[in-house]
């Protein structure tokens, strides 16, 4: 017999972590298999295909559909394999005559309640129903549709991504399960019983209006064409598929870019991806269509003034034309006038030229990234605590914390796909603290309720984390046998005087922080008190003029603990960005060189200057916030961006703006023309993640594959474009393909040392360090030491934030992110997504609300020490009083003409997440946005009347 089942491919169940093993005999073969595998498993794993509609191994077995069934000698019926478990010599027959019949009698009653349109069905080639029936050879049905039948039923077509057909469903719950099992939403129940059972959404509700995220969970699962999405419907089966890794958020979920021709018409979650194990997100699975947008430039274009129309050129007049221009910056200004910033959207691979091509082209360290503005304090604190500037653990090991701490992140929200893994997690009983001034989805969700919700006030997070730890000591309940081995003697002694005065107590905090003192006693108990217990942040923890003083904290927490170097416990950052980790593992910092090392090293930099036959300078470069005040004041002229939108995402827009305007030279590199290139003397279209190859670093330090899906529309891939750039300076990058730039990466950085194509090839996926100590990588950091020996201790002194409220700005503002948008929103307000989420909005409490005689949707002018900007107003509860919350995703919006540039003492971050302000009706749009229009609608005129050369 041939063996249909291979490893990867769906077992029908899922498999058994058991170790006792048990023999059965199939079909007259001898299988051995974990105990608690179901019959249905062990046959396919022994080569033996059970035909199956409502199993499979992404879900739990459910017994519904009964084309499953088998015989067991000596037991009396049919029972499904799918429900059934082995046990030790059972002889079980698939294939016999009396279960073919029956088989082909149920699959009878679901073909004659199933349109017979196979020919015009979307999904014909692609369908469980149509291949089973096949299978089970059903040439006829004797049951007509006379009688009541669904056949007639609507199409619920609300979904701009998938329709649903239910004259199509055979109510096998695969759907509704996976809602529940692998997203966690519980969206989906089956109404009604017996013949009027179907799929509903909510209570009968559009899937527009339910409680439906769209990610895809249902339409994956779905084993006919009920759920389906347009894109099939509309362009027809895939032919070919390349399995690549998502550029949204930090997960990092690996998919299948399914093509027809060079189109991409569906984004399949990879069942073996690592990080999402076949899940996905809205964002991942459905708003891939911005790289096809019409907004997309693909030809290089240049102009000599931002008044100027563009002219589109040649790529080589184009490269020539900025190389010229930078070098007679620098002629005029210095070596250290010019300078550029990566993208944390773009590959390793892109990032690492960015940055050599400062050092060996521009011959100065004047390169910095996004990551400055998210979690470059995560660097700092982690690296100064522990030794090593990442998270320690990998996503699943979520799977083995007793209690998690979620501090100043929303996972749902912001990274889904883990956020799902979390709910997951907590519904098997794991305990949850969430610590945030926004009451988030975990606080309250189906099935799930948050233990404790601490919700400290903005700025104020330094103080409460020195307040759990306070409690720990003095409870007595730190692990002092893991202090006593891990951990630095001299540096635990002078933290513990430090966190043992009294004014870190609960009760002298609680008026700093706002949280209940015997309220954090209980949370800090729990914590301490668990078998594991894991830590997760985001930018809610580094976004602060102390960011990098709370990472200290918590890490001092888990060594606190002994919460650290196994599997279910850790400090974890959730990245924002794809490749954010990876910009920084490339060297994007203006002190470090790839692995993080410093400049100033002689010996490091011995090295690079002998592979790049270059002379470095041993003297840290400008930061961001560096480069734009030397920009404002005169001595900064030239920048080259990659692919990021500085005007909109960094603080302080009208400062930004003002430094932009003030360089004689910005080269940007991106597929649309931002916020930032708006400013642009030259423009160099990139690609997206689907037309280049290379590898992303996600927030669990898996380097993962980005393979090539279909041709450049610009004809060059992002790396080709810097490494042009850098040549027509004078240097020699002579690279070929990507996986020559990794050799590069690999021979001169130790923690990379085993990563190579051919490795990623063969593990699918590697986490970071992989070197002679570890060749298939580092599933968990500081196991049996950490990586800067013994684990250090610091004392954080909390400093309250200059940014505070008074009787001018009495309202704090915070900012964080949508499920449907991402960051800036280049990418996903060019997709269906805009269709949730339209613009950004003000939440606010209903008693400052009432306060200012404001409703909901009124027009609310919003005012700081930076600036002020109008948005429509949201009445929330999920805010407390005094704070005030939006988002970001929407340059019309202005969020950050209000932030201010204040920021993290250590690192530079800025202080997004605490502005003070004032809010007020309004009926007008604020001055900041008149003038934005006006620049925005004269940029356009600009782009549209672009001259060709």
């Amino acid at each position: 017999m041939l063996k249909f089942y291979e490893p990867g491919q769906d077992g029908g169940t899922p498999k058994s972590a058991s170790t006792t093993r048990v023999t059965l005999t199939i079909d007259g073969r001898s299988v051995t298999v974990p105990e608690g595998t179901s019959i249905m498993r062990a046959a396919a794993e022994a080569g033996v295909k059970v035909p199956r509609l409502c199993a499979t191994d992404s879900l739990n077995a459910f017994g519904s559909c009964r084309v499953c069934m088998v015989e067991i000698s000596g037991r009396k019926g049919f029972p499904a394999s799918c429900t059934t478990l082995v046990a030790e010599g059972l002889d079980v027959r698939t294939q016999t005559d009396a279960v073919a019949r029956l088989r082909r009698n149920v699959m009878e009653l679901y073909i004659s309640d199933h349109p017979l349109d196979c020919l015009t069905c979307p999904t014909n080639g692609d369908c469980e129903l149509q291949d089973t029936a096949g299978e089970l050879g059903l040439r006829e049905v004797r049951y007509g549709f006379a009688g009541e039948n669904h056949l007639e039923l609507d199409k619920d077509t609300s979904n701009p991504y998938f329709t649903f057909d239910p004259s199509k469903c055979i109510v096998c719950s695969r759907c509704v399960r996976a809602c529940e099992e692998v997203q966690g939403t519980f969206a989906l129940t089956i109404q009604g019983r017996g013949f009027d059972s179907k799929v509903s959404a909510g209570q009968a509700e559009a899937f527009m209006e339910s409680e439906c995220v769209s990610c895809g969970a249902c339409v994956d699962a779905c084993p006919t064409a009920t759920l389906t999405e347009n894109t099939i419907i509309e362009r027809g089966i895939p032919e070919h598929s390349v399995v690549t890794t998502c550029a949204y958020c930090g997960v990092g979920c690996a998919f299948r870019a399914d093509v027809k021709g060079s189109e991409v018409v569906r984004m399949t979650p990879l069942k073996d991806g690592k990080a999402n194990e076949g899940h996905a997100c809205v964002k991942g699975r459905f708003a891939f269509g911005y790289a096809t947008h019409k907004d997309r430039i693909t030809e290089p274009m240049i102009r000599d003034t931002i008044d100027d129309p563009w002219r589109t050129v040649s790529w080589e007049e184009a490269l020539e034309y900025a190389a010229a221009r930078l070098k007679s910056i620098q002629s005029n200004h210095g070596r250290n006038s010019v300078g550029a910033i990566s993208s944390s959207r773009c590959t390793n691979e892109e990032v690492y030229l960015v940055q050599k091509l400062v050092r060996a082209g521009f011959g100065n360290n004047n390169i910095d990234t996004c990551a400055r503005v998210c979690h470059s304090p995560t660097g700092y604190g982690l690296k100064t605590t522990l030794g090593e500037s990442a998270g320690t653990q990998s996503f699943a090991s979520v799977a083995q914390a007793d209690v998690i701490i979620v501090m100043g992140a929303n996972p749902t929200e912001a990274h889904p796909v883990f956020g799902s893994r979390l709910k997951r997690r907590l519904r098997e009983g794991a305990k949850l603290i969430v610590i945030d001034p926004r009451t988030i989805e975990l606080v309250h969700t189906p099935h799930i309720n948050a233990d404790y919700h601490l919700a400290v006030n903005p700025g104020t997070n330094v103080a409460l984390l020195n307040a759990l730890a306070y409690v720990i000591v003095d409870e007595g309940l730190h692990d002092k046998h893991f202090i006593a081995q891990r951990c630095d003697d001299d540096a635990f002694s002078q933290w513990l005087d430090f966190i043992s005065q009294s004014r870190h107590s609960p009760e002298v905090t609680a008026e700093v922080t706002g949280v209940d003192a015997k309220t954090l006693r209980s949370a800090a108990k729990l914590y301490a008190s668990a078998g594991n217990g894991a830590v997760y942040y985001g930018l809610g923890v580094t976004e602060h003029s102390q960011g990098s003083t709370a990472v200290m904290g918590i890490a001092n927490l888990a060594m606190l603990t002994g919460n650290l170097g196994r599997e279910g416990v850790g400090v974890n950052p959730l990245r924002g960005q794809n490749n954010v980790q990876g910009s920084c593992d490339m060297g994007s910092f203006p002190h470090e060189l790839p692995g993080y090392r410093h400049i100033s090293d002689p010996q490091v930099r011995a090295l690079f200057e002998a592979d790049w036959q270059v002379t470095l300078d041993p003297e840290p470069g400008l930061r961001i916030p560096n480069m734009f005040d030397s920009a404002v004041d005169g001595s900064f002229k030239g920048l080259y961006c990659q692919g990021e939108d500085v005007a909109q995402s960094d603080p302080n827009t009208q400062h930004i703006e003002a430094a932009l305007s003030s360089l004689d030279c910005l080269i940007v590199q991106d597929i649309f023309l931002n916020e930032t290139a708006k400013y642009a003397h030259v423009f160099l279209p990139g690609s997206s993640f689907l037309e280049k190859n290379g590898t992303f670093i996600n927030a669990e330090r898996r380097i993962s594959p980005v393979r090539k899906v279909m041709p450049s529309r610009s004809g060059k891939e992002d790396w080709e474009i810097t490494a042009a750039l850098a040549n027509a300076l004078g240097c020699e990058f002579d690279y070929t393909h990507p996986r020559e730039i990794m050799a590069e990466i690999a021979r001169l950085t130790p923690t990379f040392s085993g990563v190579s194509y051919d490795a990623l090839d063969a593990h699918g996926s590697i986490q970071w360090p992989c070197n002679d100590d570890a060749p298939a990588g580092t599933q968990t950091m500081h196991v049996d030491e950490f990586v800067r020996g013994k684990g250090n201790f610091v004392p954080t002194e909390f400093i309250p934030t200059d940014e505070r409220v008074n009787r001018r700005f009495p309202l704090l503002l915070t900012t964080g992110r949508i499920l449907t948008q991402y960051n800036v929103g280049a990418q996903t307000r060019r997709t269906e997504n805009s269709a949730w989420h339209e613009e950004d909005l003000l939440e606010i409490h209903p008693v400052d609300a009432e306060d200012r005689g404001i409703k909901d949707d009124d027009w609310l002018g919003i005012t700081s020490r930076a600036g002020n900007t109008v948005l429509r107003a949201r009445i929330s509860e999920r805010v407390k009083p005094g704070v005030v919350y939006t988002t970001f995703h929407h340059p019309e919006s202005g969020a950050n003409v209000i932030t201010t540039d204040n920021s993290d003492w250590a690192t530079n971050c800025p202080e997004y997440k605490v502005t003070a302000v004032q809010v007020a009706l309004v009926n007008e749009p604020s001055a900041w946005q008149a003038r934005q229009k006006k620049f925005n609608h004269r940029q356009q005129d600009l782009l549209a009347q672009a001259i060709v050369d």
